[in-house]
């Protein structure tokens, strides 16, 4: 039987800071926890941390940091600064692992924590058991560095210097961005510093919209969760295209010239299809998840291609990808890795492949879209008190299995609960929007009945 997490979900662990698990206390077990799972062989080691915007990121770097020095390791600070920045100087810089702080595109109370391994690549599951093994069963280790063994800190200053260099460099060294105007609403988050200077540098005319982070704005009415914001200065600006990303920069949605929200499903469908025609998608496979619309597969079959799904998670993404040698994968909320140029998702380096692929085809994102219908899906969410176990609530279980049925041939349906809140997540597609939409309704009925 596969052990059940206690910290971690499907994206690190997250809660409201200050509350457990997200107070500083468990920042400090959990830095401990990595320097000794990280620590090897007898020199000094390295692990980079980094973070969003939020209020709460001090107090919590502040703790890891403690707790990665208390156990030997020294730490590399970097600010403010992508998730996928933060996977790059990890990388780059050959340290021991790297750490994330940040609650991706939740709300500025809440705050995370999520790590990488010295290749960028987010931890398996089995180390992240024992991670938690280590804090819960281990509190007290006898094992501590004295004197002159205990880790050191050190900023690089340079560090969104060294992203907007590696990032720029995925781009195309023949093509420029020249005669583009740009919007790009950065969330008041990770990215509000690298993404305008990336599209500038590379000859741009930006529209920077939510860069002036005070701690407490992060994610709020703007950013890949509200993309109506970057919609509406693409049509007041007469943009070209728009850029929303979410509060770490590892995910983005687009927006076409007429204002038109594309979501992570048309990136990977646009990319897929260019891909294959230039014959760089290894093996003309595509790695999406459960959630990618009907529409998408059915845009990568006319093309010649194949869909392989995975659970929700991003991560699971690319350990798919990394396990059937695939170079393209993502998810429809925005998350999408080239694997040729990145090992996470990336909102800036999506945003750069959209762009070179109009410029090489000459054609507006618009234009570039009609790769791909989408089906008509419909996503509730339902607030829910515990997590139980779908099998064991008959009346939902039937209900869900109706509606299968009902959709047989024509559409899916299925529930899932969110790994990083408490909500229970109904999507159903299908032929008519009114039909689906009144088999989610009933569902939704249910599940707040039997857990609401």
């Amino acid at each position: 039987m596969k052990t059940k997490k206690r910290l971690f979900g499907t994206d690190g662990v997250r809660g409201v800071a200050n509350i457990e698990p997200m107070t500083s206390e468990m920042a400090l077990q959990l830095g401990r926890a990595i320097a000794y799972i990280f620590k090897k062989e007898p020199r000094r080691h390295r692990i980079v941390i980094g973070k969003d915007t939020r209020l709460s990121g001090y107090m919590l770097e502040s703790a890891m940091m403690a707790g990665i020095c208390s156990m030997g390791v020294d730490t590399v600070i970097v600010g403010p600064l992508p998730t996928p920045g933060i996977a790059f100087i990890t990388s780059s810089m050959r340290a021991d692992a790297g750490v994330v702080i940040s609650a991706s595109h939740n709300a500025y109370q809440d705050n995370g924590i999520k790590f990488f391994s010295r290749d960028g690549l987010k931890l398996p599951d089995e180390l992240e058991l024992k991670i938690e093994q280590f804090i819960f069963e281990n509190k007290n280790p006898s094992h501590r560095p004295t004197a002159s063994e205990v880790g050191k800190a050190y900023r690089v200053e340079d560090a969104m210097g060294r992203y907007v260099v590696f990032a720029k460099s995925t781009f195309p060294k023949e093509l420029t961005l020249d005669g583009l105007k740009i919007a790009v609403d950065c969330a008041n988050g990770a990215a509000y510093k690298v993404a305008p200077a990336v599209f500038y540098e590379l000859g741009a005319e930006v529209i920077p919209i939510s860069v002036k982070p005070n701690g407490e704005n992060i994610n709020h009415e703007c950013g890949a969760l509200y993309p109506e914001k970057v919609a509406a200065a693409v049509r007041e600006s007469g943009a070209h295209v728009g850029f929303a990303l979410d509060g770490d920069g590892d995910r983005c949605i687009m927006v076409d010239e007429k204002g038109n929200v594309l979501d992570g499903d048309y990136i990977l469908a646009i990319c897929a299809v260019a891909m294959m025609k230039d014959g760089s998608l290894n093996k003309n496979t595509v790695v999406s998840t459960i959630m990618s619309n009907a529409g998408f597969e059915a845009a990568i079959n006319t093309a010649g291609g194949r869909v392989v799904r995975t659970g929700v998670g991003d991560r699971y993404v690319v350990e798919e990808m990394l396990r059937g040698g695939y170079n393209l994968g993502g998810e429809q909320s925005g998350h999408i890795i080239f694997l040729d140029h990145t090992t996470t998702g990336d909102g800036i380096i999506s945003a750069l492949q959209i762009l070179k692929h109009m410029i090489v085809e000459g054609k507006p994102l618009s234009e570039l879209s009609k790769v791909m219908t989408t089906f008509p899906q419909i996503l509730l969410n339902v607030k829910v008190r515990e997590k139980k176990d779908l099998a064991s609530m008959p009346s939902v279980a039937g209900a869900l299995k109706n509606v299968e049925e009902r959709l047989k041939g024509r559409g899916r349906a299925f529930i899932r609960y969110s790994g990083t809140e408490p909500l229970a997540r109904i999507t159903i597609e299908g032929e008519e929007q009114k039909e689906i939409t009144a088999m989610a309704n009933e569902l939704a009925a249910l599940l707040e009945k039997e857990l609401g």
